[in-house]
């Protein structure tokens, strides 16, 4: 018999896919703009920057809504591992990532309303979404408004250290959106975590 839970409501959906947008938007011109040669780019080069400007922008903004209603809403929580025995069930966790999974053995954590993540999507998510993210976009701003940026950090143009943030910082989230759409495979059925995400019902 299978029970079905209202897991997440219609803001956080809309938040969600509207980021994963703007990130692939913000891979693709970024991509383009760094590695693409000059006369195969992915986008025209002057094209890529105003989108990677624009995309840039729509993210900052985004992101402050996602703070703010976090609070307000109080779904901050969500993002906080829940004692006790953090680290021993994050090690469950993975386990049955890397191998429990392949073996047919059950999820080890059972998704409520109260805690909608396991142990170690909590602490990954609190690390990209309140560490990695405002890094990345505060690098940004400062290569779109450059006067805002020292003349000299850590005896390099003051430009450099910033750009190597953004690209690492950027690379980050690129990655963690890979293994992300992974693991959302990794529900009852294959889709069933992409289900939940668009209609908000989560099904044990």
């Amino acid at each position: 018999m299978s029970e079905r839970i209202y897991l997440l409501p219609l803001w956080i959906r809309l938040w969600h896919w509207t980021n994963a947008l703007l990130i692939i938007l913000l891979m693709i011109t970024g991509i383009s703009l760094h590695f693409a040669d000059p006369k195969l780019p992915l986008v025209e080069f002057s094209l890529a920057a105003r989108l990677h400007q624009i995309g840039g922008l729509a993210l900052v903004a985004l992101y402050a809504l996602f703070v703010v209603a976090n609070i307000v809403s109080g779904n901050w929580w969500q993002y906080v591992p829940k004692p006790p025995g953090v680290l021993a069930r994050c090690w469950v966790q993975a386990k049955w990532y890397m191998g429990g999974i392949f073996r047919g053995e059950p999820h080890p954590y059972r998704v409520s309303e109260e805690a909608n993540f396991n142990a170690l999507q909590a602490i990954s998510y609190w690390v990209i979404m309140y560490m990695i993210m405002p890094v990345m976009l505060l690098s940004g701003l400062v290569f779109l408004f450059p006067d805002f940026a020292p003349d000299r950090l850590f005896g390099l143009d003051g430009l450099l250290p910033v750009a190597i943030l953004h690209y690492v910082t950027g690379a980050a989230i690129v990655l963690f959106m890979i293994i992300h759409v992974y693991l959302g495979t990794t529900g009852a059925t294959v889709t069933s975590m992409f289900k939940t995400m668009i209609n908000g019902w989560h099904e044990h």
